[in-house]
């Protein structure tokens, strides 16, 4: 019994590990600075526009907005996988419009660094990205 204890605590331990290290990398391939967070007219709302930036090859993980999204491209070549949607490839200056709740995926299809400008306007007080499995 107390051996399964130290096994399980141990696989936990290294899991855990395994997760941060994910993390951290996809952190070092993905960039994001926050321009802009302003409450707006509507309570409980606010907008918060962010620059993303992608190194080749980057992709996001599955993930979720608690408000609607607009992805516009600055440079480079964005692949967006919306749930239930087919895949749409969009280069700069061009955009897309993300509803609120729905599952995504951002990967750079280009050569080069990929960036994006994102406006969101969401529920204020809770958290931009909600990971989804």
């Amino acid at each position: 019994m107390k051996t399964t204890r130290i096994m399980a605590t141990a696989l936990l331990l290294v899991g855990s590990g395994l997760t941060l290290q994910m993390a951290q990398a996809q952190q070092l391939e993905i960039q994001r600075t926050d321009i802009l967070q302003q409450d707006l007219g509507v309570p409980g709302r606010e907008a918060v526009q962010a620059r993303v930036d992608f190194k080749p090859g980057a992709v996001s993980i599955k993930h979720s907005h608690p408000g609607e999204e607009v992805a516009y491209v600055l440079e480079g070549s964005l692949e967006y996988q919306l749930e239930g949607r087919p895949p749409v490839t969009l280069k700069a200056g061009e955009a897309l419009f993300i509803p609120a709740g729905v599952a995504h995926v951002a990967k750079n299809v280009g050569s080069g660094k990929a960036s994006e400008l994102a406006t969101y306007i969401v529920n204020k007080g809770t958290a931009l990205v909600v990971p989804v499995k």
